[in-house]
C-alpha cells in the first residue's frame, strides 16, 4: 500500500474518500504497528515527498504515541515501549534527521514527535544519547537547523519532568537556549526557537536561579530579548518575565526597577501583543503577592517559605498612572465580542489585582483620574473612569470606599439610562454589579442602599434590562449581587414590593429575540435563581406562581419539532437553565412545611418533565436535571420511592457515564439524596446501585474526581439501610481499605494534596455511615475486625499533618463513631491508638466550632466506651 497515497486522500475535500483513507490507516496501524510507524516515519523524512504528507505523517505519528485521556495515553505508551528495539532505532534516526530539513513544516512536526518520545523514554532510562546529539546540532549550520534543534528542546522541557535529566545536562540545555537567544544570534528564527525553548526550559533553571552569575546572565540575556527588533522576540521575552515572575519571585528584588523600566515602556509604546505581556508581568506579582499575604496575613515568622517583598507598593506611584493610561485604549466593538482582550481590558485587570494587594493605598492615586475623566464629553474618557472605579472595588476597605460610592451612585445610576454611549453603559452596569458584591450586604456595617434609593435602583436596573444585550446582561448581574446582598438581612427584605416586578422583567429578558447573545439569556435565568433563593417568606406564594410557568417553558422545549443542531444545541442550554431554575424553586418551596405542602401538588408533573428530559440525550441537561430531582428526592421524603421504578434506569445509565463524569459525579450525589429521602425504602435498589458503585472504582477509566463522592455515598447508603447493608460490607470495605492506604503516601503539588483531602473525606464519610447504620444493631459485631485498620488510618493521616479542617471534622467524628457503635470493644483499641489522644485534644481547642463540636461529641463517646 503507498503510504504517501493514503495520507494524501485522508486530506481530501470529498467525503468518502477521505473516509476510506482514514480507515486504511487505522487498519494499518492495527495490524502492523512496527510497519505503520516506520512508514510513517519515513514519509515524513524523505525529501522527495511533498509538504502535505509529510506533515500528516508526523501528526498521525504523534497522536500514536499520546493522547488526551489517561487511560488511553498508559496504552499508546506500553505500545511503543514493548516495540521492536530495532524499529524504534529507525524511526528515531528517521526523526532526528527530519531536523535539518530545508522544509519547516516537516522540521517543525519531527521536534514535536521527537519531545513525545522522550517523554516517554527518558523516565525508563532509555535513548540516553538524545540530548547529547541534539546539543552538538545546535553548534552546527544550517541556521534552520538549529532553529528546529533548539524548537526540539523547547518542546522536550515541556514533555519531561525536570528531576528526569540530570542537571549537567540542565546546564547544557540552558547554556545552549541562553546562547541562541543573545543579540549577536543573527537569524531571528533562531533567536526566537532559543526564546520560546528557555519559557519551558525555566522549570529546569532552579540550581541555575539560586547561583547569582548565572542568573544575571539569563535574566541580562531575557532582558535585551525584550528590546529585539522582532516583535516575535520581544513578546516570548516578556512571556518568560512573566513565568520568571511567578517561578522566582523570590529571586527579582535586584532586578525589579530594569524591570519596570523596560514593561513601562512596552506598555506605552510597543505593539498590542507585547504590551499585554508586559501588562501581564505585573498581575503575575500581584497573584504572587496576594498569595503569599493571605497566607501569611502580612506577619512574616520563621515558617514562612518566601516573604513578601511589596514589589507592588514599592512600585505604585508609578505604576498607577502607567495602568490608569492603558484604560483609555478602549476598542469600539470590545463588548459585544465574549473573548475580546485587549490592553484596555488588561490594564483594568491588573488595576483590580494591585487594589486587592495593598488596599487602601490604592484610592488616592485613582480617585483624581475618576474625578477628571468621569464628565468628559469624549465617551473614552468617561468609560476609563467608569472602569477605573469599578476595579478598584475589591480590596480597599468599605470605609475607604463606601464615602465615594454614596456619591458615585446616583451619577451612575443616572449615567446608566441617559449616557449616550453603549460602553459607557456597560461598564456602568458592571461597576454597580461590582459596588453590590463588595460593599452592600451584612458584611457591611454601613448601607449604601436605602429605602430612599432602592426603589430607583431597582427601576434603573430593570429599565437597563430592555438595553442592548451586553448592557442587559450586566444589569441582571448588577440585580444578582443586589439580591444576594439581601440574603442574611432577616425576614423581610427591601426587595419584596419589587418582587413580582423583578420576576417579571426576568422573564421577559429570557425570550428576548436576541437572548443568546451575550450570555443574556443565561445572566437573566442565574438572576432570576438568586432573586429566588435570597426570597423571603412574605414572597413564598410569589414563587408558587412561578412553578407552572417554569414547568411550561419546559414543557416547550420537549415538544417534538425537527430542530437543526445548531437549534437543538440551543434547546439543550435552555433546558439546562430551566431545570436548575426548577432545582432552585425546589429547594427554596421545600425547605418551609406551608409552601412544600401546596408544592407537592406540581411533584408528579415535574418528575414527569424530568424523566422526558433524560429521553433527550445532552450532558449539561442531564447534569442539571439530576440536581434538581435530588432536590425534589430531598422534598418529597419518603414519597419519592414512587418515582424510583421509572427514574432507576436513568440513574443506572448516569452511573455508567464515564465519557461525561461530571454527569456521573452529580448522579452519586443523588443517589446520597435519595438514600437520605428513601432511607430503607431504597433496599430493592441496592444491588444494582452497589454493584455499580463498586464498579466504577475499580475502573480506570473513571476520572478520579468522581471517586471521593462515591465513598460518601456508601456512607449515605448504609445510613439508610442500616443492617441491611451487611450484604456489601466485605465489598465496600475492601475498596475503603485499598483507597485509605493509597491516600497515605501521596506526596504532590497542591492540587494533588486537594484531591487527596477530598479522597480522604470521603472515606471517612463512608465508615461514618456505615459505623452510625449498623449502631444498635445485634450485627455490630462485624465491624470490629475492620475497627483496628481505620484507626491505623486516622493515626496516619494524622501524622502526615497536611489534613484541611474538612477531613479534620469527619476524622474525628468517625472516632468518635467508632466509639459510639462498638463501644468496650473499641475503647481499648483507641486507648493503644499511636496519636487518638493528641488528635482529640488538638481538635478540642480548635478556632472552628464545627471541630470542636465534633471533637466534643466524640470525646464523651470515648470515655463511655473506655469506662464499660
Amino acid at each position: 500500500m503507498e503510504v504517501t497515497q493514503v495520507l494524501f486522500n485522508a486530506q481530501s475535500i470529498d467525503g468518502t474518500v477521505r473516509k476510506n483513507a482514514e480507515e486504511s490507516l487505522k487498519q494499518f496501524q492495527e495490524q502492523n504497528l512496527p510497519g505503520f510507524l516506520l512508514s510513517l516515519s519515513g514519509e515524513l523524512a524523505n525529501e522527495e515527498k511533498p509538504v502535505e504528507t509529510r506533515k500528516l505523517a508526523g501528526l498521525v505519528l504523534k497522536n500514536a504515541l499520546d493522547a488526551k485521556e489517561q487511560h488511553r495515553k498508559f496504552e499508546l505508551v506500553q505500545r511503543w515501549l514493548s516495540l521492536d528495539g530495532n524499529a524504534k532505532s529507525q524511526i528515531k534516526a528517521c526523526l532526528l534527521t527530519t531536523l535539518t530539513s530545508p522544509v519547516s513544516d516537516a522540521r517543525s512536526t519531527a521536534s514535536q514527535v521527537i519531545a513525545k518520545v522522550a517523554g516517554i523514554e527518558l523516565p525508563h532510562k532509555q535513548w540516553p544519547e538524545l540530548i547529547g546529539s541534539l546539543l552538538s546540532n545546535v553548534h552546527q549550520l544550517p541556521a534552520q537547523a538549529k532553529q528546529a534543534t533548539l524548537e526540539t528542546l523547547g518542546y522536550l522541557c515541556e514533555e519531561v519532568s525536570p528531576d528526569v535529566i540530570d542537571q549537567d545536562q540542565v546546564n547544557k540545555i540552558l547554556t545552549a537556549v541562553v546562547q541562541g537567544m543573545s543579540s549577536s544570534e543573527g537569524n531571528t528564527d533562531v533567536r526566537l526557537a532559543a526564546t520560546r525553548a528557555l519559557y519551558n526550559a525555566l522549570g529546569f533553571a532552579q540550581a541555575n536561579f539560586s547561583n547569582d552569575m548565572e542568573r544575571d546572565y539569563i535574566m541580562r540575556v531575557v532582558c535585551e530579548a525584550t528590546l529585539s527588533p522582532e516583535v516575535r522576540i520581544r513578546q516570548a521575552a516578556f512571556e518568560c518575565l512573566v513565568s520568571i515572575s511567578s517561578t522566582y519571585y523570590e529571586k527579582l528584588a535586584p532586578y525589579i526597577q530594569d524591570i519596570f523600566n523596560i514593561t513601562a515602556k512596552a506598555v506605552r509604546e510597543d505593539e498590542e501583543p507585547v504590551a499585554l505581556q508586559a501588562i501581564e508581568f505585573w498581575s503575575s506579582i500581584c497573584d504572587e503577592e496576594i498569595d503569599i499575604l493571605e497566607e501569611y496575613g502580612g506577619d512574616f515568622t520563621g515558617d514562612s517559605d518566601i516573604p513578601c517583598f511589596y514589589f507592588i507598593k514599592q512600585a505604585l506611584p508609578a505604576l498607577v498612572p502607567m495602568l490608569l493610561e492603558t484604560l483609555l485604549k478602549q476598542e469600539e466593538d470590545q463588548d459585544q465580542d465574549e473573548g475580546a482582550w485587549n490592553i484596555a481590558m488588561a490594564g483594568g485587570t491588573c488595576l483590580g489585582l494591585v487594589a486587592r494587594t495593598v488596599g487602601d493605598d490604592i484610592v488616592p492615586l485613582v480617585v483624581p483620574f475618576i474625578e477628571e475623566n468621569i464628565s468628559k464629553p469624549d465617551w473614552r474618557q468617561r468609560e476609563a473612569a467608569t472602569y477605573a472605579f469599578g476595579s478598584i472595588l475589591e480590596g480597599p476597605s468599605p470605609e475607604k470606599l463606601i464615602p465615594l460610592v454614596n456619591v458615585a451612585l446616583t451619577f451612575m445610576l443616572s449615567a446608566l439610562t441617559k449616557d449616550p454611549n453603549s460602553h459607557v453603559k456597560d461598564t456602568t452596569a458592571w461597576t454597580l454589579g461590582r459596588i453590590f458584591e463588595f460593599l452592600h450586604g451584612s458584611v457591611v456595617d454601613s448601607p449604601i442602599i436605602s429605602q430612599a434609593n432602592c426603589q430607583q435602583i431597582i427601576t434603573v436596573l430593570l429599565q437597563s434590562m430592555k438595553d442592548t444585550p451586553n448592557v442587559a446582561e450586566k444589569a441582571c448581574g448588577a440585580l444578582y449581587f443586589l439580591a444576594q446582598g439581601y440574603e442574611e438581612m432577616g425576614p423581610s427584605s427591601p426587595l419584596t414590593p419589587f418582587f413580582q416586578e423583578i420576576v417579571q422583567s426576568l422573564l421577559t429578558v429570557t425570550h428576548r429575540e436576541d437572548a443568546s447573545e451575550s450570555r443574556l439569556r443565561t445572566a437573566a435565568y442565574e438572576t432570576l435563581n438568586e432573586v429566588v433563593r435570597c426570597s423571603t417568606d412574605e414572597t413564598a406564594p410569589l414563587v408558587l406562581q412561578l412553578v407552572p410557568v417554569i414547568m411550561m417553558e419546559l414543557h416547550n422545549t420537549l415538544e417534538g419539532q425537527k430542530l437543526s443542531s445548531d437549534e437543538r444545541e440551543k434547546q439543550s442550554e435552555l433546558q439546562g437553565l430551566l431545570c436548575g431554575c426548577l432545582q432552585v424553586i425546589i429547594q427554596k418551596l421545600g425547605a418551609s412545611e406551608p409552601t412544600k405542602y401546596v408544592f407537592m401538588q406540581y411533584a408528579d408533573q415535574i418528575m414527569g418533565l424530568f424523566l422526558r428530559v433524560f429521553a433527550c440525550r445532552s450532558a449539561t441537561v442531564h447534569e442539571e436535571a439530576m440536581l434538581a430531582i435530588g432536590a425534589l428526592a430531598y422534598a418529597t421524603g419518603a414519597d419519592f420511592a414512587k418515582y424510583m421504578p421509572e427514574f432507576y434506569r436513568y440513574l443506572e445509565m448516569g452511573l455508567q457515564n464515564f465519557e461525561e463524569y461530571q454527569v456521573c459525579a452529580v448522579t452519586v450525589g443523588v443517589v446520597g439524596d435519595i438514600s437520605r429521602a428513601l432511607e430503607e425504602k431504597i433496599v430493592p435498589y441496592c444491588d444494582g446501585i452497589m454493584t455499580q458503585l463498586l464498579k466504577n472504582l475499580s475502573s480506570n477509566q473513571l476520572h478520579r474526581s468522581v471517586k471521593p463522592p462515591i465513598f460518601s455515598c456508601f456512607g449515605d447508603i448504609a445510613l439508610a439501610v442500616g443492617e441491611y447493608f451487611e450484604k456489601y460490607l466485605m465489598w465496600a470495605m475492601s475498596a475503603l481499605q485499598s483507597a485509605a492506604e493509597l491516600s497515605t503516601h501521596i506526596a504532590g503539588d497542591d492540587e494533588l494534596v486537594e484531591y487527596t483531602n477530598s479522597l480522604r473525606n470521603g472515606i471517612l464519610e463512608a465508615y461514618s455511615g456505615i459505623f452510625q447504620g449498623f449502631k444498635n444493631s445485634p450485627k455490630t459485631q462485624l465491624l470490629i475486625p475492620y475497627a483496628p485498620h481505620i484507626l491505623q488510618f486516622l493515626d496516619g493521616i494524622y501524622m502526615e499533618k497536611d489534613m484541611d479542617d474538612v477531613v479534620m471534622k469527619t476524622a474525628i467524628g468517625v472516632l468518635g463513631d467508632l466509639a459510639d457503635t462498638l463501644g468496650s470493644h473499641a475503647g481499648s483499641m483507641i486507648q493503644q491508638s499511636v496519636s487518638s489522644k493528641d488528635f482529640l485534644n488538638e481538635c478540642l481547642s480548635s478556632e472552628d466550632l464545627m471541630i470542636k463540636e465534633s471533637a466534643e461529641w466524640a470525646k464523651l463517646a470515648i470515655s463511655r466506651a473506655i469506662s464499660v
